[in-house]
């Protein structure tokens, strides 16, 4: 071992050259993954399988429905009754409203077998292509918008940097809501365009029509008959889109299954 100018000892190598000590490294440590926060999906009306063993007078009170679920709701009655309808196969549906002329017949459930659910998606479809329509008529001239989930979702990320308050008058200062939001004002009843369909209305017209007509009998989240419950990840439509997909193919595997629709309380 010999020393260097400054008085440091230097080590021979196996070749004979002098070189200096390689300093050790402190180790660094390594940073903890950030935690990104995604905003959970908005879920207003699930749809519920029956269990077989459950019956359908069991489900007449809003704590029927917690007890058996553990979902705070009441029932909706979104579906439609079969045409033809017999007199006693009204005892198998569940919150039957009362007929009304030239309209089909609401229930919040029942029979799958006693439920149009076809009609129900094709007339769902049919309104989202005129509803689409009106809306491409509201908001023509202005820039595509940022959808909420989007800038949710960049809050959520980093709220210090993007608060919450940000995010929401980005949301609103946009030409193309507020446009929407024009419209709803000087109009109501069905030529009402919801601001929270804006992704789903910015995917043409012929996604629109898919999109409302698989949310028509898939609702927001779906409980299975085996307990399993499906919801999107997010309110994106990338994610709605991915949940239909797995509602709707289930609902295509239960024909003999009973459900009911459910609005959630928050």
């Amino acid at each position: 071992m010999t020393s260097t100018a400054d008085g440091a000892a230097t080590p021979l190598t196996r070749f004979g050259s002098r070189v200096p000590s390689i300093p050790v490294r402190a180790a660094t440590p390594t940073p903890a993954p950030a935690v990104t926060l995604k905003p959970a999906a908005t879920i207003n009306t699930m749809i519920i399988v029956l269990p077989d063993e459950l019956r359908t007078d069991m489900f007449t009170r809003t704590s029927d429905l917690s007890r058996h679920f553990g979902v705070a709701g009441r029932l909706h009655p979104r579906f439609w009754a079969i045409r033809n309808l017999r007199l006693w196969q009204h005892r198998q549906l569940i919150g039957m409203q009362p007929r009304k002329r030239n309209t089909p017949v609401y229930c919040a459930g029942g029979p799958a077998a006693l439920l149009d659910l076809d009609g129900l998606r094709d007339a769902s479809g049919c309104g989202a292509g005129i509803r689409h329509q009106l809306w491409h008529q509201v908001v023509q001239g202005t820039r595509p918008a940022q959808p909420w989930p989007a800038l949710h979702a960049r809050h959520c990320a980093d709220p210090k940097k993007y608060p919450y308050a940000q995010a929401r008058d980005d949301f609103w200062a946009q030409p193309r809501v507020n446009a929407m939001q024009l419209h709803n004002a000087a109009t109501a009843g069905t030529a009402h365009l919801p601001i929270e369909d804006l992704e789903m209305l910015q995917a043409g017209p012929m996604a629109y029509q898919h999109y409302s007509a698989m949310t028509a009998i898939c609702g927001d989240a779906l409980r299975t008959a085996d307990g399993r419950v499906l919801t999107p990840a997010s309110d994106t439509l990338a994610d709605r889109t991915y949940y239909l997909d797995q509602a709707v193919r289930y609902l295509d595997t239960i024909e003999n299954a009973r459900l009911i629709a459910v609005t959630l309380h928050h």
